[in-house]
């Protein structure tokens, strides 16, 4: 007998990849459970399976940065519960990042894909379930997107609850409306100029001057934080990469180079929130 559960929950986080470097990803979680019927005529009750695997992929995947343990690309070193690691990416170029155990997410595999992180999460979370469950299966996918988005990693030590890990990202749509009109030009640009990026604050800076890496620290309820990555892989901010601040930035700059426009944008924050945000020309009163 098969158990489904369909658009269980998403997960927002980032991983390292040899050629992309540091990605922000959202993914949607489905799951299947095969087994006997137990005494009540269930393979498993549908609460404990919901609450199950939300609260696992709540705590040991959303808002973490997913390593790939057996990647040749990797050097990783733990010092008590703080976790220090190197990453080298296509071409030459390097990503550094340390931090608390906590904000990282080690996956037993060579590279980071839907595929096999989701075998090693079922190898964590097989014990979770009774008996009676045979066999787990779980399945991560992408939202689908028609038009434009953009991946992007960030960190928020500001923020009280998880935002506050240094490399966590996420897979977001970007909505943009000159004078009231939907403009899908500016979104295609925006989701090429956000492409793989890691949007840094730039009080978080530690390395002063025109260098080709940009290196970030600061310290967070959680503990610790540092990120080195090549400077052409990031763009800096004055503000704190919040959505909603993300959302007047960008609304922002395009109404500067639209001079007398009226500028709206719609920027997501993974699947299904974000901010929207206005700059420009007054809309007249109605």
């Amino acid at each position: 007998m098969h158990l489904f559960v369909d658009n269980l929950t998403n997960v927002d986080f980032s991983y390292l990849d040899h050629r992309r470097g540091l990605v922000g990803e959202t993914w949607l979680a489905n799951a299947v459970l095969d087994g006997a019927l137990d005494e009540q005529g269930m393979v498993c009750d549908f609460g404990i399976v919901k609450k199950t695997l939300r609260n696992w992929l709540d705590d040991q995947l959303d808002h973490r940065l997913l390593v790939p343990t057996q990647s040749p690309h990797l050097t990783l070193a733990r010092d008590g519960e703080r976790v220090e690691l190197h990453w080298q990416i296509a071409g030459g170029e390097h990503i550094r990042v340390s931090g608390p155990e906590q904000a990282f997410a080690l996956v037993a595999a060579e590279a980071i894909d839907s595929d096999s992180v989701a075998r090693w999460s079922v190898r964590q979370l097989a014990p979770a379930f009774p008996t009676s469950v045979e066999k787990l299966q779980l399945s991560f996918g992408c939202e689908e997107i028609a038009d434009a988005y953009y991946h992007y990693s960030h960190g928020l030590k500001k923020h009280a609850g998880n935002c506050q890990r240094i490399a966590h990202g996420h897979r977001s749509r970007i909505r943009v409306f000159v004078d009231g009109a939907r403009h899908g030009g500016w979104e295609s640009k925006w989701a090429e100029r956000w492409r793989d990026i890691y949007l840094g604050t730039r009080e978080d800076l530690v390395t002063q001057g025109d260098q080709p890496e940009l290196q970030f620290a600061y310290r967070a309820q959680q503990g610790d934080f540092a990120l080195t990555i090549p400077a052409r892989r990031c763009e800096l901010l004055d503000c704190d990469t919040t959505v909603e601040q993300l959302a007047q930035y960008i609304a922002g700059q395009i109404a500067a180079e639209q001079p007398g426009a009226r500028v709206e944008v719609r920027a997501y924050e993974g699947l299904g929130k974000g901010a929207i945000a206005s700059a420009g020309k007054t809309a007249p009163a109605r």
